[in-house]
């Protein structure tokens, strides 16, 4: 089993978020960032863009703005609630590259 159709319907609920929530869309609408998951078995990228996920791909893009680097485990328990963002980053489950304005933008989204 991938994390792809995970990363998908968290995708199709970032797009359900910005047709319902105005306020959000209009402060996601200028960011333009691509975004890279190493989850060493599986690698996706996609890009954000005037409030829309674009080009969701499986592999890693060159130069992205934000790479997520985890293991699927991690990422499944961190969607579910199970493991906090904070604790995750703080213990090694998970490790973000780029700059912090654009990570803790993108925290928002979800």
């Amino acid at each position: 089993m991938t994390m792809r159709p995970t990363i998908e319907e968290m995708i199709d609920k970032f797009h359900r978020k910005m047709e319902k929530d105005e306020k959000v869309r209009a402060e996601v609408e200028p960011v333009h960032k691509t975004v890279n998951i190493d989850l060493g078995s599986e690698s996706y990228s996609l890009l954000l863009d005037k409030a829309e996920i674009k080009d969701f791909r499986e592999e890693l893009i060159e130069g992205a703005d934000i790479t997520l680097i985890t293991t699927p485990e991690h990422l499944q328990a961190l969607i579910d609630g199970d493991l906090r963002p904070m604790k995750a980053y703080l213990t090694g489950k998970i490790k973000v590259k780029g700059k912090l304005q654009d990570i803790m933008h993108l925290k928002k989204l979800f």
